[in-house]
């Protein structure tokens, strides 16, 4: 290898690493980059539950992010399930820089959607969410689209009206298991030896 070719290859490799290290001229200037944002399923967590014939949908919004009110969508996704518009709290007013002044939702918000089936519950019951968002340090995220399945909001345990209703039921089963035995005990009296 001659000299020259030498003297470029050593100069590339020491060149190297600060380039490696450099920022691209699209964030130059920045203090923050990508890698200092939060994932979006981190930065907008979101979950589903179904309450009588209504579905409540809650997005919990890391500090320092906002959802934009007018981004944020409830469709239905199962066959035969209806979805009604959905329902909001009033956002806090926000001037952005591209989209004007919107209204945004910050730390937590739960939207509300009535809905009807039409399957007789056939099918589960699936909802598709619709939502953007940025963060503060001025990251805007792409429109997030996600198919939830709601579960059920828990029901409470029925206690007994009369203290002999629960008696009651455990009294016919065993009367159901001793006219079983019964039953059986006679059979095997009648059969032939």
């Amino acid at each position: 290898m001659n000299a020259s070719r030498l003297l470029i290859l050593a100069a590339l490799t020491l060149a190297l690493p600060g380039f490696a290290s450099a920022k691209p001229w699209w964030i130059r200037g920045v203090d923050s980059n990508e890698a200092d944002f939060l994932p979006p399923d981190v930065a907008f967590r979101v979950s589903s539950r179904v309450d009588g014939d209504v579905v409540r949908v809650r997005w919990a919004i890391a500090d320092g992010y906002y959802l934009y009110r007018q981004k944020m969508e409830i469709k239905a996704e199962s066959p035969d399930l209806v979805v009604a518009a959905p329902s909001f709290p009033r956002g806090t007013l926000k001037t952005d820089p591209y989209l004007g002044t919107q209204e945004i939702f910050t730390q937590q918000v739960e939207g509300t959607a009535a809905y009807s089936r039409f399957d007789a519950g056939a099918h589960p019951i699936q909802i598709k969410v619709t939502y953007q968002g940025c963060a503060e340090a001025g990251l805007c995220y792409p429109a997030i689209v996600k198919v939830l399945f709601p579960s059920a909001k828990t029901q409470a345990v029925r206690t007994p009206e009369h203290p002999w209703e629960g008696y009651a039921i455990v009294g016919g089963a065993l009367a159901f298991l001793l006219a079983g035995l019964s039953l059986r005990k006679e059979r095997r009296l009648d059969t032939p030896a």
